[in-house]
């Protein structure tokens, strides 16, 4: 009874285990190594502030307005590109490109305050 209990727990590990001691003597636990530097209440916040801004997006803006909001600012997974650039794809001028994210943007401004 007593070797199957032990080997039941041979391989747990305490998160104050040492794994190795550097040459100054300061030891390195599991526990630095697991540990996140992330806030999970940070993380959250920033998930949320995503999800708020996706949803005013898609309800506040016109279809054109969302495409050249995706595509200028990098929203769904999408690398942000220059006013040129979004100009080139959607086949109209960049003056035409500044006016309309600027008249999203301020729509948006309004839905999320």
């Amino acid at each position: 009874m007593y070797f199957r209990s032990q080997k039941k727990t041979a391989g747990d590990v305490s998160l104050s285990d040492t794994l190795e001691t550097n040459k100054d003597g300061t030891a390195l636990s599991v526990q630095d190594v697991v540990a996140s530097d992330e806030d999970l209440f940070e993380d959250l916040a920033r998930k949320e502030d995503a999800r708020k801004l996706h949803r005013a997006v898609a309800d506040c803006l016109s279809p054109r307005e969302q495409e050249l909001i995706r595509l200028r600012y990098g929203l769904g997974d999408t690398a942000p590109l220059r006013q040129q650039d979004v100009a080139q794809r959607l086949g109209i001028s960049r003056s035409y490109v500044s006016r309309i994210e600027k008249k999203a943007l301020e729509k948006l401004r309004h839905a999320l305050e």
